[in-house]
Protein backbone atom coordinates (compact mmCIF):
# COMPACT_ATOMS: atom_id res chain seq x y z
CA UNK A 1 0.00 0.00 0.00
CA UNK A 2 1.18 3.83 -0.89
CA UNK A 3 0.35 7.02 1.23
CA UNK A 4 0.87 9.97 -0.01
CA UNK A 5 -0.58 13.99 0.28
CA UNK A 6 -1.24 15.23 -3.12
CA UNK A 7 0.14 18.92 -3.54
CA UNK A 8 1.16 20.91 -6.17
CA UNK A 9 1.36 24.57 -7.22
CA UNK A 10 -0.08 26.74 -10.41
CA UNK A 11 -2.45 29.68 -10.59
CA UNK A 12 -5.87 30.80 -12.41
CA UNK A 13 -8.50 33.12 -12.95
CA UNK A 14 -12.39 34.41 -13.91
CA UNK A 15 -16.41 34.17 -13.15
CA UNK A 16 -19.07 34.63 -10.51
CA UNK A 17 -22.02 33.13 -8.55
CA UNK A 18 -25.11 30.96 -8.29
CA UNK A 19 -28.80 31.98 -7.39
CA UNK A 20 -31.73 30.39 -8.71
CA UNK A 21 -35.10 32.53 -8.97
CA UNK A 22 -37.53 33.33 -11.59
CA UNK A 23 -34.72 33.05 -14.36
CA UNK A 24 -34.03 32.23 -17.95
CA UNK A 25 -30.98 30.56 -20.16
CA UNK A 26 -28.25 32.26 -22.21
CA UNK A 27 -28.98 30.41 -25.27
CA UNK A 28 -31.01 27.83 -26.65
CA UNK A 29 -30.01 23.84 -25.57
CA UNK A 30 -30.86 21.16 -27.17
CA UNK A 31 -32.60 18.29 -25.12
CA UNK A 32 -31.38 14.48 -25.31
CA UNK A 33 -34.34 12.37 -25.62
CA UNK A 34 -35.64 10.33 -23.12
CA UNK A 35 -36.40 6.51 -23.17
CA UNK A 36 -38.90 5.39 -20.62
CA UNK A 37 -37.82 1.95 -19.87
CA UNK A 38 -40.11 0.71 -17.01
CA UNK A 39 -41.78 1.34 -13.96
CA UNK A 40 -41.81 -0.24 -10.41
CA UNK A 41 -45.06 -0.15 -7.86
CA UNK A 42 -44.39 0.79 -4.52
CA UNK A 43 -45.23 -2.12 -1.33
CA UNK A 44 -43.25 -4.63 0.82
CA UNK A 45 -43.22 -7.41 -2.10
CA UNK A 46 -39.89 -8.48 -3.47
CA UNK A 47 -40.25 -6.70 -7.13
CA UNK A 48 -41.47 -3.28 -5.44
CA UNK A 49 -39.85 -0.69 -3.65
CA UNK A 50 -40.36 0.59 -0.23
CA UNK A 51 -39.29 4.32 -0.11
CA UNK A 52 -40.85 5.19 3.18
CA UNK A 53 -38.99 4.17 6.01
CA UNK A 54 -40.83 5.23 9.53
CA UNK A 55 -37.53 5.35 11.11
CA UNK A 56 -36.08 7.85 9.36
CA UNK A 57 -38.30 10.21 7.82
CA UNK A 58 -37.64 12.70 5.10
CA UNK A 59 -34.65 10.64 4.62
CA UNK A 60 -34.35 7.99 1.12
CA UNK A 61 -31.67 5.35 0.67
CA UNK A 62 -32.23 4.08 -2.68
CA UNK A 63 -29.98 4.18 -5.62
CA UNK A 64 -30.09 2.90 -9.13
CA UNK A 65 -26.62 1.73 -11.30
CA UNK A 66 -26.53 0.51 -14.26
CA UNK A 67 -23.81 -1.91 -15.96
CA UNK A 68 -24.69 -3.98 -19.24
CA UNK A 69 -27.84 -3.20 -19.93
CA UNK A 70 -28.83 -4.32 -16.20
CA UNK A 71 -30.14 -2.42 -13.68
CA UNK A 72 -29.18 -2.94 -9.86
CA UNK A 73 -31.25 -0.77 -7.21
CA UNK A 74 -30.53 -0.98 -3.77
CA UNK A 75 -33.84 -0.20 -1.43
CA UNK A 76 -32.34 1.09 1.75
CA UNK A 77 -35.67 1.42 3.09
CA UNK A 78 -36.45 -2.69 2.50
CA UNK A 79 -32.92 -4.15 2.98
CA UNK A 80 -32.96 -5.19 -0.43
CA UNK A 81 -30.93 -5.12 -3.73
CA UNK A 82 -32.93 -5.67 -6.93
CA UNK A 83 -31.13 -6.88 -10.12
CA UNK A 84 -33.23 -6.10 -13.21
CA UNK A 85 -33.52 -6.38 -17.20
CA UNK A 86 -34.04 -3.90 -19.27
CA UNK A 87 -37.67 -4.86 -19.47
CA UNK A 88 -38.30 -4.88 -16.12
CA UNK A 89 -38.05 -8.46 -15.57
CA UNK A 90 -36.83 -9.13 -11.60
CA UNK A 91 -33.48 -11.51 -12.62
CA UNK A 92 -31.98 -11.40 -8.55
CA UNK A 93 -33.01 -10.03 -5.23
CA UNK A 94 -30.55 -9.81 -2.34
CA UNK A 95 -32.31 -8.94 1.09
CA UNK A 96 -31.11 -9.57 4.53
CA UNK A 97 -33.22 -11.90 6.60
CA UNK A 98 -32.73 -9.66 9.81
CA UNK A 99 -34.31 -6.67 8.71
CA UNK A 100 -36.74 -7.63 5.56
CA UNK A 101 -39.18 -10.29 5.39
CA UNK A 102 -40.23 -10.84 1.55
CA UNK A 103 -43.75 -11.69 0.39
CA UNK A 104 -43.55 -13.44 -2.43
CA UNK A 105 -45.23 -11.20 -5.70
CA UNK A 106 -48.27 -12.36 -7.84
CA UNK A 107 -46.27 -11.93 -10.90
CA UNK A 108 -42.81 -12.91 -10.07
CA UNK A 109 -42.95 -16.40 -12.40
CA UNK A 110 -45.03 -14.20 -15.22
CA UNK A 111 -41.70 -11.63 -15.45
CA UNK A 112 -39.21 -14.09 -15.38
CA UNK A 113 -38.12 -17.36 -15.96
CA UNK A 114 -34.49 -16.69 -14.01
CA UNK A 115 -35.45 -15.19 -10.75
CA UNK A 116 -32.79 -15.63 -8.68
CA UNK A 117 -33.81 -15.21 -4.59
CA UNK A 118 -30.99 -14.96 -2.22
CA UNK A 119 -31.22 -14.21 1.38
CA UNK A 120 -28.39 -12.42 2.69
CA UNK A 121 -26.58 -12.06 6.43
CA UNK A 122 -24.75 -8.92 7.38
CA UNK A 123 -24.93 -6.89 10.11
CA UNK A 124 -25.17 -3.76 8.85
CA UNK A 125 -28.06 -1.38 7.15
CA UNK A 126 -27.43 -0.30 3.87
CA UNK A 127 -27.77 3.45 3.39
CA UNK A 128 -25.74 4.60 0.15
CA UNK A 129 -24.62 4.35 -3.32
CA UNK A 130 -24.33 1.13 -4.65
CA UNK A 131 -21.64 0.16 -7.95
CA UNK A 132 -21.14 -2.99 -10.08
CA UNK A 133 -18.03 -4.44 -11.94
CA UNK A 134 -17.69 -6.32 -15.39
CA UNK A 135 -17.48 -9.54 -12.58
CA UNK A 136 -21.26 -8.71 -12.13
CA UNK A 137 -19.88 -7.81 -8.35
CA UNK A 138 -22.24 -5.85 -6.56
CA UNK A 139 -20.61 -3.25 -4.15
CA UNK A 140 -23.09 -1.04 -1.89
CA UNK A 141 -22.70 1.52 1.17
CA UNK A 142 -23.75 0.67 4.68
CA UNK A 143 -23.87 1.75 8.10
CA UNK A 144 -22.82 -0.56 11.02
CA UNK A 145 -24.60 -0.29 14.17
CA UNK A 146 -23.62 2.26 16.89
CA UNK A 147 -21.69 0.13 19.41
CA UNK A 148 -19.29 -0.97 16.01
CA UNK A 149 -18.70 2.52 15.03
CA UNK A 150 -14.61 3.92 15.60
CA UNK A 151 -13.81 7.91 16.55
CA UNK A 152 -10.50 9.47 15.49
CA UNK A 153 -9.87 11.82 18.04
CA UNK A 154 -6.83 13.23 16.04
CA UNK A 155 -9.14 13.95 12.83
CA UNK A 156 -12.58 14.45 15.03
CA UNK A 157 -13.84 11.97 12.07
CA UNK A 158 -16.14 8.97 12.78
CA UNK A 159 -15.84 5.67 10.97
CA UNK A 160 -19.86 4.10 10.39
CA UNK A 161 -19.48 3.00 6.70
CA UNK A 162 -18.95 0.06 4.87
CA UNK A 163 -19.32 -2.03 1.91
CA UNK A 164 -20.97 -5.02 1.14
CA UNK A 165 -19.25 -6.76 -1.23
CA UNK A 166 -21.41 -9.47 -3.07
CA UNK A 167 -20.38 -11.89 -6.07
CA UNK A 168 -22.44 -12.89 -9.45
CA UNK A 169 -24.23 -15.65 -8.20
CA UNK A 170 -24.39 -14.36 -4.38
CA UNK A 171 -22.95 -17.24 -2.99
CA UNK A 172 -19.70 -14.95 -1.61
CA UNK A 173 -20.79 -12.24 0.65
CA UNK A 174 -18.39 -9.88 3.07
CA UNK A 175 -17.46 -6.15 3.59
CA UNK A 176 -15.10 -3.79 2.82
CA UNK A 177 -13.43 -1.19 5.14
CA UNK A 178 -10.59 0.80 5.33
CA UNK A 179 -7.92 -2.15 5.11
CA UNK A 180 -10.06 -4.17 2.82
CA UNK A 181 -12.31 -7.53 3.29
CA UNK A 182 -13.21 -7.12 7.25
CA UNK A 183 -11.42 -4.01 8.16
CA UNK A 184 -11.82 -0.27 9.88
CA UNK A 185 -15.08 1.56 8.84
CA UNK A 186 -14.79 4.64 6.59
CA UNK A 187 -15.07 7.78 7.37
CA UNK A 188 -18.83 9.15 5.67
CA UNK A 189 -18.53 7.56 2.36
CA UNK A 190 -19.45 10.30 -0.50
CA UNK A 191 -19.52 8.23 -3.58
CA UNK A 192 -18.38 4.29 -4.68
CA UNK A 193 -16.77 3.18 -7.95
CA UNK A 194 -15.46 0.22 -9.89
CA UNK A 195 -12.65 0.64 -12.90
CA UNK A 196 -13.08 -1.34 -15.49
CA UNK A 197 -10.26 -3.48 -14.17
CA UNK A 198 -12.94 -4.43 -11.42
CA UNK A 199 -11.00 -2.24 -9.15
CA UNK A 200 -13.63 -0.54 -6.20
CA UNK A 201 -12.56 3.03 -5.39
CA UNK A 202 -14.06 4.51 -2.50
CA UNK A 203 -14.47 8.68 -1.84
CA UNK A 204 -14.66 9.36 2.06
CA UNK A 205 -15.22 12.78 3.47
CA UNK A 206 -12.62 14.73 5.66
CA UNK A 207 -12.90 17.43 7.88
CA UNK A 208 -10.47 19.37 4.72
CA UNK A 209 -10.97 17.67 2.20
CA UNK A 210 -11.62 13.92 0.49
CA UNK A 211 -9.82 10.70 1.17
CA UNK A 212 -9.49 8.15 -1.72
CA UNK A 213 -9.20 4.20 -1.06
CA UNK A 214 -8.41 2.47 -3.84
CA UNK A 215 -8.74 -1.43 -3.53
CA UNK A 216 -7.56 -4.43 -6.00
CA UNK A 217 -9.77 -6.78 -7.35
CA UNK A 218 -9.46 -8.90 -4.51
CA UNK A 219 -11.05 -6.32 -2.48
CA UNK A 220 -7.72 -5.11 -0.52
CA UNK A 221 -6.11 -1.89 -0.31
CA UNK A 222 -3.82 -0.69 -2.59
CA UNK A 223 -3.46 2.94 -2.22
CA UNK A 224 -5.01 5.38 0.45
CA UNK A 225 -4.60 9.81 -0.90
CA UNK A 226 -5.50 11.75 0.91
CA UNK A 227 -6.34 15.20 -0.76
CA UNK A 228 -6.66 18.25 1.56
CA UNK A 229 -7.88 22.14 1.01
CA UNK A 230 -3.95 23.02 2.06
CA UNK A 231 -2.52 20.82 -0.82
CA UNK A 232 -4.49 22.13 -3.56
CA UNK A 233 -3.60 25.14 -5.49
CA UNK A 234 -4.28 28.73 -4.89
CA UNK A 235 -5.86 31.57 -6.70
CA UNK A 236 -4.81 35.14 -6.63
CA UNK A 237 -7.71 38.22 -6.43
CA UNK A 238 -5.68 39.99 -9.13
CA UNK A 239 -5.82 36.97 -11.48
CA UNK A 240 -9.71 37.06 -11.49
CA UNK A 241 -10.34 40.41 -10.90
CA UNK A 242 -11.26 40.37 -7.66
CA UNK A 243 -10.46 43.29 -4.65
CA UNK A 244 -10.78 40.48 -1.98
CA UNK A 245 -8.39 40.45 0.13
CA UNK A 246 -6.13 37.24 -0.76
CA UNK A 247 -6.54 35.63 2.45
CA UNK A 248 -10.15 34.85 2.04
CA UNK A 249 -9.54 32.60 -1.04
CA UNK A 250 -12.67 30.19 -0.02
CA UNK A 251 -12.26 26.48 -1.95
CA UNK A 252 -14.18 23.32 -1.98
CA UNK A 253 -12.66 19.83 -3.71
CA UNK A 254 -16.20 19.36 -4.92
CA UNK A 255 -15.25 15.63 -5.96
CA UNK A 256 -12.65 12.96 -7.29
CA UNK A 257 -13.99 10.55 -10.21
CA UNK A 258 -10.95 7.51 -11.00
CA UNK A 259 -10.25 6.68 -14.07
CA UNK A 260 -11.43 3.71 -16.09
CA UNK A 261 -8.43 2.35 -16.28
CA UNK A 262 -5.35 3.97 -15.19
CA UNK A 263 -4.25 4.59 -11.78
CA UNK A 264 -5.81 8.39 -12.30
CA UNK A 265 -7.66 10.42 -10.41
CA UNK A 266 -9.46 13.44 -11.34
CA UNK A 267 -9.90 16.33 -8.82
CA UNK A 268 -12.41 18.72 -8.98
CA UNK A 269 -11.83 22.14 -7.14
CA UNK A 270 -14.15 25.05 -7.03
CA UNK A 271 -12.61 28.75 -6.15
CA UNK A 272 -14.99 31.51 -4.52
CA UNK A 273 -14.05 35.13 -3.47
CA UNK A 274 -16.09 37.14 -1.06
CA UNK A 275 -17.57 39.46 -3.02
CA UNK A 276 -16.51 43.12 -2.12
CA UNK A 277 -18.95 46.27 -3.28
CA UNK A 278 -16.22 48.60 -4.79
CA UNK A 279 -18.11 51.99 -3.65
CA UNK A 280 -18.05 50.87 -0.13
CA UNK A 281 -15.50 48.27 0.31
CA UNK A 282 -17.68 45.91 2.19
CA UNK A 283 -18.97 42.07 2.09
CA UNK A 284 -21.79 41.40 0.52
CA UNK A 285 -21.61 38.36 -0.75
CA UNK A 286 -19.73 35.32 -2.06
CA UNK A 287 -18.10 34.76 -6.02
CA UNK A 288 -18.19 31.58 -7.68
CA UNK A 289 -14.92 32.43 -9.43
CA UNK A 290 -13.63 28.94 -11.36
CA UNK A 291 -13.47 24.99 -11.45
CA UNK A 292 -11.03 23.37 -12.44
CA UNK A 293 -9.94 19.57 -12.89
CA UNK A 294 -6.54 18.23 -11.86
CA UNK A 295 -5.55 14.78 -13.18
CA UNK A 296 -3.24 13.14 -10.50
CA UNK A 297 -1.27 9.81 -10.89
CA UNK A 298 -1.66 7.67 -8.20
CA UNK A 299 1.76 5.55 -8.65
CA UNK A 300 3.98 9.31 -8.91
CA UNK A 301 1.30 11.61 -6.71
CA UNK A 302 1.96 14.15 -9.60
CA UNK A 303 -0.74 16.20 -11.09
CA UNK A 304 -0.96 16.76 -14.79
CA UNK A 305 -1.82 19.35 -16.59
CA UNK A 306 -5.33 21.08 -15.10
CA UNK A 307 -8.50 21.37 -17.50
CA UNK A 308 -10.61 24.80 -16.70
CA UNK A 309 -14.36 24.07 -16.94
CA UNK A 310 -16.72 26.32 -18.17
CA UNK A 311 -19.67 27.38 -15.81
CA UNK A 312 -23.28 26.96 -16.11
CA UNK A 313 -24.80 30.50 -17.02
CA UNK A 314 -28.02 31.88 -15.82
CA UNK A 315 -29.66 35.06 -16.35
CA UNK A 316 -32.33 37.12 -14.09
CA UNK A 317 -34.03 40.03 -15.41
CA UNK A 318 -33.94 43.04 -12.93
CA UNK A 319 -34.85 46.62 -13.45
CA UNK A 320 -35.56 46.08 -17.64
CA UNK A 321 -32.25 44.37 -17.19
CA UNK A 322 -30.69 41.09 -16.98
CA UNK A 323 -27.82 39.97 -14.65
CA UNK A 324 -25.34 37.22 -15.50
CA UNK A 325 -24.76 34.12 -13.02
CA UNK A 326 -22.14 31.89 -13.27
CA UNK A 327 -23.04 28.03 -11.59
CA UNK A 328 -20.29 25.53 -10.93
CA UNK A 329 -21.33 22.03 -12.73
CA UNK A 330 -21.19 18.82 -10.60
CA UNK A 331 -18.62 16.45 -11.83
CA UNK A 332 -20.40 13.78 -12.13
CA UNK A 333 -18.49 11.04 -13.80
CA UNK A 334 -16.09 9.61 -16.87
CA UNK A 335 -16.52 7.45 -19.47
CA UNK A 336 -13.98 4.65 -20.78
CA UNK A 337 -13.64 6.40 -23.56
CA UNK A 338 -12.50 9.18 -21.69
CA UNK A 339 -15.31 11.99 -21.66
CA UNK A 340 -16.24 14.09 -18.32
CA UNK A 341 -19.84 14.34 -17.47
CA UNK A 342 -20.48 17.57 -15.61
CA UNK A 343 -24.20 18.63 -14.47
CA UNK A 344 -26.36 20.72 -12.81
CA UNK A 345 -30.01 21.12 -11.54
CA UNK A 346 -31.80 23.63 -13.76
CA UNK A 347 -35.97 24.22 -13.21
CA UNK A 348 -36.75 21.72 -15.52
CA UNK A 349 -34.07 19.13 -15.08
CA UNK A 350 -30.61 18.85 -15.41
CA UNK A 351 -28.10 20.83 -17.98
CA UNK A 352 -25.34 18.56 -18.74
CA UNK A 353 -21.91 19.63 -19.80
CA UNK A 354 -19.25 16.72 -21.99
CA UNK A 355 -15.67 17.61 -22.33
CA UNK A 356 -13.37 15.48 -23.66
CA UNK A 357 -9.61 16.43 -22.56
CA UNK A 358 -6.81 17.19 -24.96
CA UNK A 359 -9.44 18.66 -27.46
CA UNK A 360 -11.94 21.08 -28.26
CA UNK A 361 -15.18 18.48 -28.13
CA UNK A 362 -17.26 20.17 -25.33
CA UNK A 363 -20.94 18.96 -26.12
CA UNK A 364 -23.98 20.96 -24.22
CA UNK A 365 -27.44 19.41 -23.58
CA UNK A 366 -30.45 19.03 -21.16
CA UNK A 367 -32.27 16.23 -19.59
CA UNK A 368 -35.78 17.14 -19.35
CA UNK A 369 -37.44 16.24 -15.79
CA UNK A 370 -40.38 17.06 -14.29
CA UNK A 371 -39.63 18.40 -10.51
CA UNK A 372 -42.95 19.05 -10.11
CA UNK A 373 -44.42 15.29 -10.06
CA UNK A 374 -40.90 13.82 -8.95
CA UNK A 375 -40.54 13.30 -5.53
CA UNK A 376 -37.26 11.67 -5.14
CA UNK A 377 -34.78 10.89 -8.22
CA UNK A 378 -31.12 8.66 -8.55
CA UNK A 379 -28.98 9.35 -10.97
CA UNK A 380 -26.23 6.93 -12.13
CA UNK A 381 -23.70 7.01 -15.05
CA UNK A 382 -22.19 3.98 -16.94
CA UNK A 383 -18.92 3.60 -18.02
CA UNK A 384 -20.09 3.69 -21.77
CA UNK A 385 -21.81 7.07 -21.54
CA UNK A 386 -25.68 6.30 -20.66
CA UNK A 387 -27.29 8.02 -17.65
CA UNK A 388 -29.95 6.34 -16.01
CA UNK A 389 -32.19 7.38 -13.96
CA UNK A 390 -34.95 6.45 -10.86
CA UNK A 391 -37.70 8.88 -10.78
CA UNK A 392 -39.87 8.56 -8.14
CA UNK A 393 -43.67 10.14 -7.90
CA UNK A 394 -46.33 9.84 -5.74
CA UNK A 395 -47.91 6.91 -7.48
CA UNK A 396 -44.84 4.29 -8.47
CA UNK A 397 -41.02 4.74 -9.66
CA UNK A 398 -40.08 5.13 -13.34
CA UNK A 399 -36.58 3.75 -14.60
CA UNK A 400 -35.18 5.93 -17.67
CA UNK A 401 -32.30 6.16 -19.92
CA UNK A 402 -30.48 9.24 -21.93
CA UNK A 403 -28.41 7.36 -24.62
CA UNK A 404 -25.69 9.61 -24.32
CA UNK A 405 -23.02 7.08 -25.76
CA UNK A 406 -25.29 7.12 -29.32
CA UNK A 407 -25.19 11.24 -29.29
CA UNK A 408 -21.24 11.51 -28.22
CA UNK A 409 -20.59 9.13 -31.54
CA UNK A 410 -23.34 10.91 -34.12
CA UNK A 411 -21.38 14.67 -33.16
CA UNK A 412 -18.08 13.09 -33.46
CA UNK A 413 -19.11 11.71 -36.91
CA UNK A 414 -20.93 14.82 -38.07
Amino acid sequence: MKKFTACFFTGFSVLLIFSLASCFNIGKRISIAETNLFEIEYGNFEEQLNLFDIKNPGSIDTYVTMRDGFFYIVNGESEKILSLNSYGDLLSLYYNEDFYAPLKGRNIKEKSSSYNWKSLVYPFQLNGKISVDSRKYIYCVGVVPKERNEQDETENLLYSQVVLRISSDGSTVDYIGQQGPGGTPFPTIKNIYTTENNELVVVSSLNDGLMVFWFGNNGFLRYQVPVRLSSVPSITPESVNSIAPADELFVTIENIVPDCYAERLYVKVDYYFPHIDEESKTQSGIDFVKSMIYPLSIQTGLYAEALSIASYEDAVAEDFSKIVYHVPYDFFGITKNNWMFFIVTTENGFDLQMVQPGTQNVIKRTLNVNFKDTLYYSLSLSSEGIISALLCDKNSAKVVWWRTDSLIDSVLKS
